[in-house]
């Protein structure tokens, strides 16, 4: 009962500070990360968790990698209500393994307690400086704490896919606190099939920078467009117009 009422206030918290986001960022901020492809889109998940999808290019079969879990699995849960697919779900912090290890078990939904980066092996990943909060990165930031760290396990999405035995992704959902773009241009120098990709940038935690411009290019290089954005334009929703038309099928229900 205490979870469900502190993720409620989570997810108030969340929609109001979007709010606040959105009337105040400057628009030269966010220029770039305006949607200019059409298609169906429909928020799966709650204010604090949820992106945009396409749902009409999902079905029982798809593949769906979601790195970054936290302790919120809104996004997850409704792909797998109103698809049947497979998660495979990936966070090495401490917090979020704790997490996932206290729900009742789902077949399809599948847990490892590593992460995504761009090469494979161990690195420092940083803690919250708030004790409170949930979600580390190995990409150092004023939130984090530099003295708390510890070793975790990190690999390459392609070794990842490997291990796993997929030869492609169709929704590769990505919510790392900061490490979305040194993971993104990895992604970008190779030929790995990814058909919707859902990043959460984190531009906020580097001051005077606005690192997904670039990213964002390097992206649009690899034919992905932007189809959707949350109300903060935080949660960006990319569509891979190389592989759209031959695996759109009718939309699904709501």
């Amino acid at each position: 009962m205490k979870d469900q009422i502190n993720r409620k206030r989570m997810n108030i918290l969340s929609f109001r500070r979007k709010l606040k986001i959105f009337a105040t960022v400057p628009p030269t901020d966010i220029a770039h990360l305006k949607p200019a492809y059409k298609c169906t889109k429909r928020w799966y998940g709650n204010s604090y968790g949820g992106f945009y999808i396409h749902p009409g290019l999902l079905h029982e079969d798809s593949i769906i990698y979601s790195f970054g879990i936290g302790k919120d699995i809104s996004f997850d849960k409704r792909m797998m209500k109103n698809h049947q697919c497979q998660i495979f779900a990936f966070d090495p912090t401490p917090k979020s393994i704790s997490y996932i290890g206290n729900l009742p078990p789902d077949p399809r939904f599948h847990f490892f307690d590593f992460g995504i980066s761009d090469i494979s092996g161990m690195e420092r990943f940083f803690l919250p400086k708030n004790k409170k909060g949930v979600s580390g990165s190995m990409t150092f930031s004023h939130v984090l704490d530099q003295e708390d760290h510890l070793e975790v396990r990190m690999k390459s999405l392609w070794d990842i896919m490997q291990e796993l035995g997929h030869d492609r992704i169709d929704v590769l959902k990505m919510d790392i606190e900061g490490s979305e773009y040194r993971v993104l241009k990895s992604i970008t120098e190779t030929d790995i099939p990814v058909v919707q990709l859902l990043v959460e940038f984190h531009d906020r935690f580097f001051d005077g920078e606005i690192r997904s411009k670039q990213t964002v290019e390097l992206l649009k290089d690899k034919g992905f467009e932007i189809f959707a954005a949350s109300l903060s334009y935080e949660e960006i929703s990319f569509i891979n117009t190389k592989y759209v038309h031959e695996n759109e099928t009718p939309d699904s229900p709501p």
